[in-house]
């Protein structure tokens, strides 16, 4: 599904079967394209198969990359067709791991708000930011909906504000308010004849729709191509005709970093990073029909990638760990003279 589809015309089976297809062609990126699948089966309401997908992923002898996501979606998706007390279960296992990836954490206390248990959604918010943010100077994008679902739950069931809503609050960066957003009277005034009164509620609902969207969106990213320098070496030493697209290791790096630059400050959004493996680009080379060899191919290559999802945002966040794996902060690597 091209980005610019809409979202009313998908044919979630059918793209659900595509992207199963092509987690054959990709094995290294199953995970990500077969919960990609599971979602279109959900929201095709076909919940049975998406549980059958998830159960294929669990039971996988390759190790997942984040299976506690993969058991939160399920016992999301299972309580949804009357599986309550699997799904109970499912959601007391995510918890008790204790995950340190703030999704699988958002999904599971989602699912419990969703069904009327708020304390319980309340108290699985409140575990995940404790765990995620206790020390944390400036909370992670990835973090933002744990403290945004803590607040609106908070709100339903009537607490006043603490500390975790105020760093709710100064992450928030939408004109309405918050505390406007999760208005549990908001609801009432839906039922208003005044047209003002109405007026109002669009414009909250309008601004409440563009957060749903920032937080599911995935942008595709203008991706660059990294090689490892193990990777390079095997890829020159197979394929010497693209020497010339990179002289040294080093020079590859900085050219990343330079490229990625220039394209941000001429306003260019959503960049990326995508790292390749001479495997991976010698099965892209023969689905194209062409020589590894082709230089021409490697921009493709790079784009390709990005679209099954492989792309890591550029820059990284403030602490974060270089994106050229030399395990330091970006800031004190390739990021040091930004």
């Amino acid at each position: 599904m091209r980005p610019d589809t809409p979202a009313e015309t998908v044919d979630h089976t059918a793209e659900a079967a595509r992207l199963e297809r092509t987690a054959g062609l990709y094995p290294e990126d199953s995970e990500a394209l077969l919960l990609r699948a599971a979602a279109h089966l959900e929201l095709a309401g076909d919940r049975p198969t998406a549980t059958a997908l998830y159960d294929r992923l669990l039971s996988s002898t390759d190790g997942l990359e984040n299976p506690h996501l993969v058991r939160a979606l399920k016992a999301s998706n299972l309580w949804e067709y009357g599986h309550e007390a699997e799904a109970r279960a499912i959601i007391e296992g995510v918890r008790v791991a204790s995950p340190r990836d703030p999704a699988p954490w958002v999904i599971v206390a989602e699912a419990l708000e969703s069904h009327d248990e708020l304390e319980a959604a309340h108290d699985t918010f409140t575990e995940a930011v404790r765990l995620l943010l206790t020390d944390v100077p400036q909370p992670p994008q990835p973090t933002h909906p744990l403290l945004f679902g803590r607040h609106r739950v908070r709100r339903m069931l009537g607490k006043s504000h603490d500390e975790w809503d105020a760093l709710a609050d100064t992450v928030h960066s939408l004109p309405i308010t918050l505390d406007e957003l999760h208005d549990p009277k908001r609801v009432w005034s839906l039922g208003s004849g005044n047209p003002v009164e109405l007026a109002a509620e669009i414009t909250r609902l309008r601004a409440e729709l563009g957060a749903y969207r920032e937080a599911l969106s995935r942008p595709f990213p203008v991706a660059i191509l990294h090689w490892p320098a193990t990777e390079l070496s095997e890829l020159l030493e197979a394929y010497p005709t693209l020497a010339a697209e990179y002289p040294s290791h080093e020079t590859h790096l900085a050219t990343i970093e330079s490229a990625l630059r220039e394209l941000s400050s001429s306003g260019t959004p959503n960049l990326g990073i995508v790292t390749g493996t001479v495997p991976s680009y010698e099965a892209f080379a023969a689905s194209e029909l062409s020589s590894p060899g082709d230089a021409t191919l490697l921009p493709q290559y790079a784009t390709t990638l990005a679209a099954r999802g492989r792309a890591v945002a550029w820059p990284p966040q403030q602490g974060a760990a270089c994106w050229c794996g030399s395990g330091r902060a970006y800031g004190e690597c390739h990021g040091s003279d930004a």
